[in-house]
C-alpha cells in the first residue's frame, strides 16, 4: 500500500538523518528504530529523505550562490542578527539538505522575490498574470513572478520594474514616460511595448510606436519603432534587430514560443510559472537548442516534453525542487 508522508513527517524524517550522520548515541539509534516502526509512512519519509540527501549538496550550493547576497541584504533589512548567528552553527551537510527542505516545503524561500517586493507597488507570483490600470489610466500587464514600483510625482510619470517583466500600454496625458530597468531606461514617444529585465541588463520589444531606450544614465538614446527589439547589459547596448512582437509577446495569452532558443533560456522562462524552484546544473544541456510553443500554466508537463527530445534528467524532490542535469 502506498503512504504519503504528511510534512511535518518529512521534517522529521529529516531530522533523524542528519542526527544519524552525526555520530549517534545507542539511545538515539534505538529510539530512531522505534519512530521508524511506528507508522509505515515513517518509512517512506526516511527513504525520499534518503534520496533528498543524496541529492541536496549540489543544488544546495547552487541555491545559496544564487541567494546569499540577497538573503544577507533582506536579514539586514529585517535586523534578524540573532537568526543568522544561529544559523551559523549548523553544520554543512544538514545545512544543504535543509536549505533544499525549505524551497520543497514552502515556494516562499526566495530571498531575491522578499527584496524586489519590499519597494514594490505592485507584484505577481509564479504563474500568475495580472493587468494593473495605473493613476494615469496606462495599463500594465506583469509577466509571472514580476514586479514594478510606481511614482508619478514632481510632473512625471516613472515605473521601476524590479523584477520579471512588463507590457505598458500608455495612456497620453503630455507628462513624461519611463521605465527604468537595471542600467538603463525606455522612454514613452507614443507606443505599446514590453520591458524584460535579464541577468546583466534589460530587453526592450516594441508592439507598435516607438521608444527611445538608453542603455544608461548618461548613454546615447536609440529609438526603436514597431517589430523592434533591442537588449542592454552592464550600461552598453547590443544592435537592434527586428522581432516577431506579436509572437515573442504571447505571454499574455498563456504561449512561450522559441525558435532555436538554449533550454537554458526556456527553464529561466519556465521557472516564473512554476511554485518552486528549478535548477539547471548541467551547461552542455543548457546550451541545447528548442524551437516550438508551449502553454506556460504547466512548467512540468513542458520539461517532460523536452526531455523526451532532448535526452535530459531531471529529479524532483518533495514535488518543489526541479533538479535538471
Amino acid at each position: 500500500m502506498n503512504v504519503t508522508p504528511t510534512p511535518d513527517q518529512q521534517q522529521a524524517a529529516l531530522a533523524w538523518l542528519s542526527l544519524l550522520h552525526d555520530q549517534p548515541s545507542s539511545g538515539d539509534q534505538a529510539t530512531f528504530s522505534l519512530w521508524l516502526r511506528a507508522d509505515p509512512a515513517h518509512v517512506e519519509a526516511y527513504s525520499q529523505a534518503q534520496v533528498l540527501w543524496e541529492l541536496s549538496e549540489v543544488p544546495a550550493r547552487k541555491l545559496a550562490d544564487e541567494d546569499a547576497l540577497a538573503l544577507h541584504g533582506y536579514l539586514n533589512a529585517m535586523h534578524t542578527s540573532q537568526r543568522s548567528r544561529a544559523m551559523r552553527g549548523v553544520g554543512a551537510l544538514a545545512m544543504a539538505a535543509c536549505l533544499v527542505l525549505m524551497v520543497c516545503m514552502g515556494g516562499g524561500w526566495q530571498p531575491s522575490r522578499w527584496v524586489d517586493d519590499l519597494g514594490a507597488d505592485y507584484v505577481t507570483a509564479p504563474g500568475e498574470v495580472k493587468t494593473v490600470t495605473l493613476a494615469d489610466q496606462s495599463r500594465v500587464t506583469l509577466d509571472a513572478d514580476s514586479a514594478i514600483a510606481v511614482d508619478f510625482s514632481q510632473g512625471e510619470r516613472h515605473v521601476q520594474l524590479r523584477r520579471g517583466a512588463g507590457f505598458f500600454s500608455v495612456t497620453h496625458t503630455g507628462a513624461v514616460f519611463v521605465v527604468g530597468a537595471g542600467s538603463g531606461e525606455t522612454r514613452v514617444l507614443g507606443t505599446q511595448f514590453e520591458v524584460r529585465l535579464q541577468p546583466a541588463g534589460a530587453q526592450v520589444t516594441v508592439l507598435s510606436g516607438r521608444v527611445g531606450v538608453t542603455p544608461a544614465k548618461q548613454g546615447a538614446q536609440q529609438i526603436l519603432t514597431a517589430g523592434q527589439q533591442m537588449s542592454y547589459a552592464e550600461s552598453v547596448a547590443e544592435p537592434l534587430h527586428a522581432v516577431d512582437s506579436e509572437s515573442r509577446l504571447a505571454w499574455r495569452d498563456g504561449w512561450l514560443n522559441y525558435y532555436k532558443a538554449p533550454l537554458a533560456e526556456v527553464i529561466e522562462d519556465l521557472q516564473r510559472y512554476y511554485p518552486g524552484r528549478i535548477l539547471l546544473l548541467n551547461d552542455e544541456v543548457g546550451s541545447r537548442r528548442v524551437s516550438g510553443s508551449f502553454p506556460s500554466n504547466d512548467p512540468q508537463a513542458v520539461l517532460n516534453g523536452l526531455q523526451a527530445v532532448l535526452g535530459f534528467e531531471q529529479h524532483t524532490l518533495l514535488g518543489r525542487l526541479i533538479v535538471v542535469r
